[in-house]
């Protein structure tokens, strides 16, 4: 039995669903869909949303589908926020519009363009605060960010997930090299 799928979805005010094949949540942040699939059924009552399935056969699509429905609901009304750290000498970003500029040590600049729903604020350089209504699209987007010098495992230098847990190696040592 999917337990996460038996849960039941707090609708807060000003949040509205209106289902069908996929299920449309809006908000004060914003639109979403979810995708609904066949053998899942979702239920309003009372500012309550439900998801049931129809038989056993559909328990994993059970659990998913609600997890999915549950962000939406949370991203429409409250948004979720990730935050990155760059660490290094000379390493930081600036916003021009809706593109981070980034400075990481290369030889050029990088532009990072952001999509639409997705907004950036930077503290002192090197803190991003990342916000959006869309959790797969903020996760996928500040993934990308790391990535583009990710934390380097001798100095620990790059960009990284706000207190994101790194070992650090040990290099090599000048005695015993010949």
């Amino acid at each position: 039995m999917s337990r996460v799928g038996k849960k039941l979805i707090p609708l807060p005010k000003g949040v509205k669903v209106t289902l069908g094949k996929e299920a449309l949540v809006e908000g004060p942040k914003g639109k979403l869909t979810v995708p609904v699939p066949d053998g899942i059924r979702l239920e309003v009552k009372d500012n309550v949303l439900e998801v049931k399935r129809d038989t056993d056969q559909y328990a994993a699509l059970h659990g998913l589908t609600r997890a999915l429905t549950a962000n939406a609901v949370q991203g429409v009304s409250t948004g979720f926020t990730r935050e990155l750290d760059i660490v290094g000498i000379g390493y930081r970003a600036d916003v021009k519009g809706n593109v981070v500029v980034f400075s990481l040590g290369y030889s050029h600049s990088i532009e990072f363009c952001l999509p639409p729903g997705v907004d950036c604020k930077i503290d002192k350089q090197t803190h991003l605060v990342l916000t959006g209504s869309d959790k797969q699209m903020l996760g996928q987007i500040s993934a990308n960010m790391r990535a583009l010098r990710p934390p380097d495992p001798y100095k620990n230098k790059g960009v990284r997930y706000t207190g994101e847990k790194l070992k650090k190696k040990v290099g090599k040592t000048g005695a015993g090299s010949k």
